[in-house]
């Protein structure tokens, strides 16, 4: 199964991640966990998303970067449902060895992530964090897919979708 943990808090109003979303969801083996609809108060409950998370194989952390960042649910989720002695730590080996695929979108477009740009950094900059956050639980860190400027670039999202869905396609075909 691929868990993917959704969080955007204003998905109604989301043009990118919207389409992402959209490009994935009928895949067989594919689970959606909404958590803004789950978890509109914030009250996570932790045994039922560890249980999600134990079965799956590949887990996928989707959302809007805000202020260089996940959103707040997706940030108070890793606290409390990636805890010492179950996802890392001594005895936390819940996770180890399954698939970890960050899928990101920022407004800004891509020339807003360089040196001189607004950010004044490539997005790169920006993934350390989750990317440690993965690694900590010794989940197999996957090349990201982050779609830039999304909501200008219909053509550019379209292919980020179809490069997500490719590449859920091909982990369901080798870990069967």
């Amino acid at each position: 199964m691929i868990l993917v943990v959704y969080a955007h808090p204003h998905h109604s109003r989301s043009i990118a991640q919207r389409a992402l979303l959209d490009a994935v969801r009928d895949l067989p083996g594919v689970e959606i966990d909404a958590l803004y609809d789950r978890y509109p108060d914030f009250d996570i409950d932790v045994e039922v998303e560890q249980a999600r998370l134990a079965r799956a194989s590949l887990v996928v952390w989707q959302h809007p970067v805000y202020w260089y960042a996940p959103p707040a649910l997706l940030k108070l989720w890793f606290e409390v449902v990636l805890t010492r002695g179950w996802a890392y730590g001594e005895g936390g080996t819940a996770l180890r060895g399954k698939g970890c695929l960050w899928v990101a979108s920022a407004g800004s477009p891509a020339a807003d992530y360089t040196a001189e740009g607004l950010h004044g950094h490539g997005f790169d900059a920006f993934t350390p964090a989750v990317e440690r956050t993965a690694r900590l639980c010794g989940l197999d860190w996957q090349p990201p897919i982050v779609a830039l400027g999304a909501h200008r670039d219909p053509a550019g999202l379209a292919e980020r979708a179809a490069a997500y869905r490719t590449t859920l396609e091909a982990w369901t075909r080798t870990h069967e």
